[in-house]
C-alpha cells in the first residue's frame, strides 16, 4: 500500500508540475502563441508548424486543440489546414519526453531554486511566471525520480505480475484501458513519463510498455474531443477527425510492435530513451501518412459531423470561450468581439428608433423594446465571462482592459435601457396621440439623432483600437452635441413664441427625445476617458478655480469654462 501511495503521489507531482509549466507559458506568451496560429492558415505546412511551437511549449496538445478551436469557432482556421495544426501539436508534445529520457535529474534543485527566486523576487508577471516554468519543470523531474524510486519494490510483486499477465496477452485491451488513463488524466506528456519511469524500474516490460505508449496516444485526443462535445460542428470536426487519427495510427501499428522491438536499441540506450523515441516516432509517422490526405479526412468528418439546427436565440454569446479561460490574451480577444458584437446590436437599436419616430411603426417599437432584453443578456453573459476570467492570474494590462470591456458593455446596456424605456415610450405616446412634429423639428431631431449615430460608431472604433486621437475627438463631440441641443431647443422655443400649433402639441416630447438623445452620447463619449486619462490628458476638475472665479454674483461665465 505506501508502494501505490508513492507512485500516485509521484504522479500527482508529475501532472501538477507540467500543469504549472503550461500556465506559466500561457500567461506569459497567450497572444503570442495566438498570433503564430493566427498567421498559420496559408497551407498545411505552415499550420503543421504553428501546431509544433504552440505544442512544444505548452506540453499538451489538449491546450493545443483549445486553441485551434478558438479560431475554428470564428471562421479564421477550418478544414484540413485546422487538422495540420492539430498533427503538428502531436509532435510537439514529445519534445519534452525526448528531453526527460536523459539523465538530467540533477538539474531539478536548480531549477526549483532558480524558479522559487524569480517567482518570490519580482512583482511583474512575466517574471513570475517565468519562474513558475521554471518550478514545474523542476517538479517534473523530481517527480520522475520519485516514481522510479516508489516503484522498484514492484518489479519483485507476485501480486502486480498476475494483474498485469492478462493483459500481456491481450495488447487490444491494454490499449484501450490505457488510452481511459489518459483521458482521465488530461496529460498524454505525464503518462508516458510515468510508462518510462516503470520500465526503467522494470516492473513493465519493454514490449508491452510500448503498446501502452500507443494506448496513450490514442487517448490523448479524448480530453479535447470530450470538452467540444457540444461545440459547433465545425470545432467537433477539428478534435473528433485528431481523435480519429489519431486511435486509426496506434490500432493500425499495434501488430507492428513485436518487429519494432529489436530496431530502437539501434536508436537509444536504455528503456525510457528507447520509449521516447517510439513516441516521437509514431507521432512523425501519423504525421507524415496523413498530411497528403488531410483533404479527405476533412471531407469524411464534414459527413459524418453535420451541423445540427442552429440555435434561433441571438441572445446567446457567440465568442465567450470559455475552453481558453486560462490564457487570458486569447479570452480578452473573446471578450472583446462579443462586446462589439453587443455594440452592433446597440447602433442597430438605435438605428430603427429613427425609423419609429418618423414612420410611427408601433410593431417595429416593440420589436426594439425586444432588443433590449437581448442587450441585456449579452452584457450579463460577458459580465459573467470577465469575472471568470478575473479568477485568473492577470497582469497590470490585462486587468484594465477587462475594466475597460466591462465599462463598455456597461455603458451600451444603459443606451439599451433609455431607447427602451424612455425612447419608446415617448414614441407610444406619439402613436397613440396621433401628433407630429413640425418640418423644422423632424429636421432637428433626425440631425442630432444621426449625430449621436456616428459618435456611437466612433466610440465602438475607439475602444477597440484605444487611439488616442480618435479618444480626442470623441470627447469633443460631447461639447459639439451639448451646443447642438442647446441651439435646437432654443429653435424649438422660437417657433412656440411664433405659435406654431404642431410644436405647441408636441413640446414636451420633443424636449425629452433631445435630451435622452443628449444622454445617450454621454453613455457613448465616455469610452473615450480612460484612453485620455492614460495619456494624462484629463484634468482633475471641472471647476472653475477661486483665481479664476469672475467677481460677482452676475459675471459671465468666461469662454471655455462652460462645461
Amino acid at each position: 500500500m505506501d508502494v501505490l501511495i508513492n507512485v500516485l503521489g509521484g504522479v500527482a507531482l508529475l501532472l501538477w508540475g507540467i500543469r504549472m509549466v503550461r500556465t506559466g507559458f500561457t500567461r506569459s506568451y497567450g497572444a503570442a502563441m495566438r498570433r503564430v496560429i493566427g498567421l498559420s492558415g496559408k497551407n498545411r505546412v505552415t499550420a503543421f508548424g504553428a501546431g509544433l511551437i504552440i505544442s512544444t511549449i505548452l506540453q499538451s496538445s489538449t491546450a493545443s486543440a483549445m486553441v485551434a478551436s478558438s479560431f475554428v469557432r470564428q471562421g479564421l482556421l477550418g478544414g484540413a489546414v485546422a487538422l495540420a495544426v492539430m498533427l503538428g501539436a502531436d509532435v510537439g508534445t514529445t519534445v519534452v519526453v525526448q528531453i526527460v529520457a536523459f539523465d538530467i535529474g540533477w538539474l531539478s534543485p536548480l531549477l526549483l531554486a532558480a524558479g522559487v527566486c524569480l517567482f518570490l523576487s519580482s512583482e511583474k508577471s512575466r517574471r513570475k511566471n517565468l519562474g513558475r516554468i521554471a518550478i514545474g519543470l523542476g517538479l517534473v523531474l523530481l517527480a520522475m525520480k520519485l516514481i522510479v524510486l516508489a516503484s522498484v519494490p514492484l518489479r519483485e510483486t507476485a501480486t502486480l505480475s498476475l494483474l498485469l499477465q492478462p493483459l500481456y496477452k491481450e495488447p487490444l485491451l491494454a490499449l484501450l484501458i490505457m488510452a481511459a488513463l489518459t483521458w482521465l488524466s488530461h496529460s498524454s506528456v505525464a503518462m508516458v513519463l510515468v510508462v518510462m519511469s516503470l520500465a526503467s524500474a522494470q516492473v513493465l516490460s519493454f514490449q508491452f510498455a510500448l503498446v501502452l505508449v500507443l494506448g496513450i496516444n490514442c487517448g490523448a485526443g479524448l480530453p479535447a474531443a470530450a470538452l467540444t462535445f457540444r461545440a459547433p460542428a465545425a470545432v467537433r470536426r477539428l478534435t473528433f477527425g485528431n481523435l480519429a487519427m489519431r486511435a486509426t495510427g496506434a490500432i493500425a501499428a499495434l501488430p507492428l510492435v513485436p518487429y519494432v522491438v529489436p530496431y530502437l536499441g539501434m536508436f537509444s540506450d536504455g528503456a525510457a530513451h528507447s520509449l521516447a523515441v517510439f513516441h516521437s516516432g509514431f507521432n512523425i509517422a501519423l504525421s507524415i501518412l496523413f498530411i497528403p490526405v488531410l483533404g479527405l479526412v476533412a471531407s469524411v468528418m464534414s459527413k459524418m459531423i453535420t451541423e445540427g439546427p442552429e440555435s434561433n436565440d441571438p441572445g446567446m454569446p457567440r465568442y465567450l470561450d470559455y475552453d481558453v479561460i486560462e490564457t487570458p490574451a486569447v479570452a480578452i480577444s473573446c471578450a472583446e468581439r462579443e462586446a462589439l458584437r453587443m455594440g452592433d446590436e446597440v447602433n442597430r437599436m438605435l438605428r430603427l428608433t429613427q425609423e419609429v419616430f418618423r414612420k410611427d411603426d408601433d410593431d417595429l417599437r416593440k420589436q426594439i423594446e425586444r432588443s433590449d432584453d437581448l442587450i441585456d443578456r449579452l452584457h450579463e453573459a460577458i459580465k459573467l465571462y470577465l469575472t471568470a476570467l478575473s479568477r485568473e492570474e492577470l497582469d497590470a494590462q490585462e486587468s484594465t482592459r477587462c475594466v475597460e470591456i466591462l465599462s463598455f458593455t456597461t455603458n451600451l446596456e444603459h443606451i439599451g435601457d433609455i431607447v427602451d424605456k424612455n425612447l419608446m415610450d415617448l414614441a407610444a405616446r406619439k402613436i397613440k396621440k396621433q401628433v407630429s412634429f413640425s418640418a423644422e423639428g423632424v429636421e432637428e431631431i433626425e440631425t442630432f439623432h444621426t449625430r449621436i449615430l456616428a459618435n456611437l460608431d466612433l466610440a465602438i472604433s475607439t475602444f477597440m483600437s484605444g487611439n488616442l486621437d480618435l479618444a480626442r475627438n470623441l470627447l469633443r463631440e460631447k461639447s459639439t452635441i451639448r451646443d447642438l441641443e442647446r441651439r435646437f431647443t432654443d429653435n424649438h422655443f422660437v417657433r412656440i413664441g411664433e405659435g406654431r400649433p404642431e410644436s405647441i402639441l408636441t413640446s414636451a416630447l420633443h424636449l425629452d427625445i433631445l435630451r435622452d438623445l443628449k444622454r445617450i452620447n454621454s453613455h457613448v463619449t465616455s469610452v473615450a476617458y480612460p484612453i485620455l486619462e492614460r495619456a494624462g490628458e484629463l484634468a482633475e476638475s471641472r471647476l472653475v478655480t477661486a483665481e479664476t472665479q469672475p467677481v460677482g454674483p452676475l459675471s459671465p461665465v468666461r469662454d471655455g469654462q462652460r462645461r
